[in-house]
């Protein structure tokens, strides 16, 4: 039990992939360390506030009435291992790619208490590809001028 504990410690305490949790109304109740370098929120900054926090403002409607949805039904296709992509936001106000998959938290009822999103920055891999596509037809153009 204790290596299960500490293991568990190790994860959430991880800088690597942020970890966060809300509850049903969407309120960030855990912020890792992982979550600070990728957004640059403390967790002090970060926990009891609005996912909104880390959600482009354009964004915001449609976040919202997906949350509505899960947290109505139980329900997310992003529970089973399929990375959902999304721009997120961060503390400087900078657009990040970011790739997640979410977790339901339950209460002893098993109704839907919140969630826990497992998220990573992914720009740099974005930008890449989008730069290797530009490239592509660039080369398509150039290839059918001639």
């Amino acid at each position: 039990m204790e290596f299960q504990t500490n293991l568990g410690e190790a994860l959430l305490g991880s800088a690597s992939d942020a970890i966060v949790a809300t509850d049903r109304e969407g309120r960030i109740t855990f912020w890792n360390p992982g979550a600070e370098r990728v957004f640059g929120f403390t967790a002090e900054d970060a926990v009891g506030q609005s996912l909104d926090l880390i959600i482009p403002e354009n964004l915001r409607a449609r976040h919202w009435a997906g949350f509505r949805e899960v947290m109505e039904t139980g329900v997310s296709r992003y529970g089973h291992g399929d990375l959902l992509s999304v721009p997120g936001l961060t503390r400087d106000g900078r657009r990040i790619s970011v790739e997640f998959t979410i977790v339901m938290l339950r209460d002893p009822a098993q109704r839907v208490a919140g969630t826990v999103a497992v998220m990573r920055d992914v720009s740099r891999r974005f930008e890449e590809i989008r730069a290797l596509r530009r490239q592509l037809a660039q080369s398509g153009q150039a290839g059918s001028g001639s």
